[in-house]
Order: structure tokens, then sequence, then C-alpha cells
């Protein structure tokens, strides 16, 4: 079989490159053992602020449109809905932060971002003493159900291999070879299974467990994201996204109980209703010591490529960053330098 392209690992950055390539009338073909979580269990926010810090989030002007074209295009090609605009209301605790948040939303690059307006909380069951600043084009992907759906077009099409990839079957010369599989170029998006990859592992990829539950609350009648030491993302049917943990030593997808702990001692400070817990889930987000994506050519072998390192904002610059890397390996565009593997030798 040959094709262009061989993608190995789907998460939200493979299937971005997929797309990427589908939509240029590329072929492809995608190996994956689903050993990866972060992108199923991954809140799917978009959000442009750093709202810890009442920062713009790194390229969120550019990164946000491109974002939200790219999920409704995927919308109407696979038939489904995924995209819900939803406003984040970033709870505050002090008078201090309430005067942050004002100057905050007064600085040029937060205005598209920010209502300056302090907004005072009515919901009797949310515990908002000084009230609220609302974040603006803000909103929540279905990773869950767009992976589930992508998976299902490639495997109508026969499209994607459902297996572990093995370095050891890998030939390279002017075209890669893999098993019965050719192709000019070969793209490795592993997630954190990049620590493996014997082409890549010198990258300085991180690992960062992420953990989140879904609760139901039928009294909470929030259809805002409630931002606070949590987030709370409303998702239908009285249930909730409530997360999420940072843990930087434990690498398996299992859930634990020390993070269900601390995120219900977190919910308990902010909500002020019943609720019960229905679900928990974890992944291993692939973070970078810079924060900044890891895209780029290898050093040595010009045809073998790697796209990794997407962080917790994955779903805000996923987009953006496939959209490069298939721009440097189709027409030689050069990667920004904050992007670029390059910056680490």
């Amino acid at each position: 079989m040959k094709f262009d392209y061989l993608i190995v690992g789907f998460g939200l950055s493979g299937l971005m490159l997929c797309e990427n390539l589908r939509k240029r009338g590329k072929t492809f073909v995608v190996i994956s053992n689903k050993s990866q979580q972060a992108s199923i269990v991954a809140s799917g926010l978009y959000n442009p602020v750093v709202l810890k810090r009442f920062n713009k989030a790194w390229d969120a002007e550019k990164q946000l449109p491109l974002a939200i074209s790219a999920y409704k295009e995927l919308e109407l090609f696979l038939g489904i809905k995924i995209d819900y605009k939803l406003p984040i209301h970033r709870v505050f605790y002090s008078v201090e932060e309430q005067n942050n948040w004002v100057i905050a939303s007064d600085k040029l690059s937060l205005k598209p971002f920010l209502i300056s307006n302090i907004k005072t909380n009515i919901n009797p069951n949310i515990y908002a003493p000084f009230g609220y600043g609302e974040v603006k084009n803000t909103g929540r992907i279905d990773t869950k159900l767009l992976l589930k759906s992508y998976v299902d077009f490639l495997k109508f099409n026969e499209l994607i291999l459902d297996e572990s990839f093995d370095y050891d079957k890998l030939k390279i010369s002017e075209r890669i070879t893999y098993k019965n599989i050719e192709s000019k170029k070969i793209i490795f998006s592993e997630g954190f299974g990049l620590k493996q990859n014997p082409f890549f592992s010198y990258l300085p990829l991180e690992g960062t467990k992420g953990e989140l539950i879904i609760i139901n609350a039928p009294k909470l009648n929030s259809e805002a994201v409630i931002k606070s030491s949590v987030f709370i993302i409303p998702i239908g049917n009285h249930d909730y996204l409530v997360g999420s943990t940072y843990v930087w030593n434990d690498f398996n997808n299992n859930p634990t109980t020390n993070a269900k702990d601390e995120l219900l001692e977190k919910l308990n400070n902010l909500i002020l209703c019943p609720y019960k817990v229905v679900s928990q889930r974890a992944g291993i987000r692939p973070t970078v010591v810079d924060r900044r994506p890891l895209a780029g050519q290898h050093k040595s072998h010009e045809n073998i490529y790697v796209l990794n390192g997407l962080g917790s904002r994955g779903v805000l610059i996923a987009p953006s960053v496939a959209n490069a890397l298939i721009d440097f390996t189709e027409h030689n565009v050069p990667l920004a330098k904050e992007i670029d593997i390059r910056r680490f030798g």
C-alpha cells in the first residue's frame, strides 16, 4: 500500500494532521494503539486567556479563529455537533482580584476576550462573594465524540490500523517502508508515547497526569463555565465536568482516589447544592518545558517529522500547529521558532 503520509498516533494532533492532509488531497494511513488517552479525557475547553494571571494565552488571537473554523468544518464533514459556545465566569475572592481584572481587560491584547464589568453572582448555588468576570469567545469541543467519529471515517475507508508501532520494522531511505506500507513521509504524533520513540526521545517532553470527574447537579443550573480553583463545565442533562488535577510523577491512565478527593474538596468550596459523582477519568498530557508544541523535521532523516507537546490547550492550538507542519512538509514554509524542535538542538 502506497501513501503520501504515514501518521503514527491518533489524538487531537493526529486528527488535525489527517484532516489537513485530507483537505489538501494527500493520501495517508494511521497507526494507533489508543494507549494515550489525553485527548479523549480532555475537558475540550478552548479559552484564549490564562485566568490564573489574567494574561492572553500564547498566540491566541491567531489560533482562536483558526480553531473555530476548523471545528465548524469538522462538524459539517462528519455530520456531528461538537462545538458548544459557553462563556467562562472567573470567580473572584477579593477586591484586589476585581481590580486586577479591570486593569487586565483594558489591555489592548485582552480587550477582544474580557468583559471589563464585574458581574454580580445571582446563582444561590455558587459561592462567589465578590462576583465574577466574564470571558467571551470561549466554548467546549466534545473531543470524545470528535475522535470517535473521525476514527469511524478512517475505519470505513480502511485508513487506520489498531496496533502498536514497531520501530524496528521501520525502513528509511528515499521513501518510508513499514511492513506492507510505503509512504513518502512519516509523522509521529504519539503524545506521551513519544518518550519511547528512538528518533525523538531526546526532546524535553514531560508527562503531566490530569484527572477530572463528571457530576450530576440538577440544582446548579449554570449555563456558563465556572472557573475558580477548579473549572465546572456544563455538558447537558445537569451533568458537569469538574477538573482538573496536575501530577508530574504518575504516568498511567488509571483514575486515583487522591485526585478525586482533591477535586471534591475544591468543588465543595465553590458550589452550595447537592450533587453526585457520575464518573472519573484520567490521561497524561504531553507538555514541554517551555510550554510550546514540538513540531519539525528529524535532524538526520528529512522524511521523518514530529508533532507533539500540545499540553492543556491542545483544543485551541492543534488546528494551527498541524496546518503549520503540513505547510512545512509540503511547501517548505518555515516553522515559527517557538514551535520548531530545532530550538532544542
